[in-house]
């Protein structure tokens, strides 16, 4: 039912009405979610369920499992300040860093498919050297093509102590990409998506962010108890990248 609703109403009202008013729409269709079995950490909200086992999307505000799992990691790991650049954000975390008060908000994407406040080129960050205290890089390196030149860039732009939070789709062995794989047909049969054009390795990608001088940190999350309750999936991998 949750699929066939956002369908619908996305075939009705333009894109920009339906960021902005999201919520609202959310909120009746979540009421039927309401519960003590699960909460998500982003919205606060407690829930009987999650919406589709696979995705475990919160009915209030949307979240999915990485989302929430990696809000629970800047918390904890109390990064929240200074300049903050969020690449394609999830429309739960923009809202939640929007008004955060112990951080200036640089929401960015590139081809307009996300709610965001700049529109920078990752290969090209219009913004000074050493700008940033924080950096989300989530799911994006497997669309770029350069994806060196965009390593360099998030270095060049990240401050001496600054961090990044860093995620992609993950296999085993070594990094998969060929540059002759170009029509979105055939990259979605190689890379598991029309517009990915490589699936990364973890020892692949530590290895050419470490080329360009980054300490990375693989954090590696395996099954525990509180996975059910807060609607995370393990495993799960993300690397923390430091100068």
């Amino acid at each position: 039912m949750y699929n066939f609703l956002k369908k619908n109403i996305k075939s009705i009202f333009p894109k920009e009405f339906l960021f902005k008013n999201e919520l609202f729409f959310r909120y009746f269709f979540a009421l039927l979610y309401i519960g003590k079995t699960h909460q998500c950490n982003i919205c606060k909200h407690k829930l009987r369920s999650f919406i589709d086992g696979k995705k475990l999307i919160c009915p209030f505000c949307g979240s999915l499992t990485r989302t929430r799992r990696l809000w629970q990691l800047i918390n904890n790991d109390n990064c929240l300040k200074g300049n903050t650049l969020h690449f394609s954000p999830s429309r739960s975390l923009y809202r939640k860093l929007k008004e955060h008060n112990k951080i200036h908000y640089y929401s960015t994407d590139f081809e307009d498919e996300f709610l965001a406040d700049y529109k920078f080129d990752i290969t090209e960050i219009d913004q000074p050297n050493e700008k940033f205290d924080l950096i989300i890089c989530y799911h994006i390196l497997e669309h770029i093509l350069d994806d060196m030149k965009a390593i360099s860039e998030l270095y060049r732009v990240l401050c001496t102590k600054g961090i990044i939070y860093l995620q992609t789709p993950f296999k085993y062995g070594d990094i998969y990409e060929d540059e002759k794989i170009i029509s979105p047909e055939k990259r979605k049969i190689h890379f598991g998506q029309d517009d990915h054009v490589r699936i990364y390795s973890v020892r692949g990608l530590k290895k050419r962010l470490e080329k360009v001088g980054f300490n990375v940190i693989v954090k590696s999350f395996k099954p525990t108890n509180n996975d059910f309750y807060s609607g995370f999936k393990s495993p799960e991998t993300v690397l923390v990248l430091t100068k």
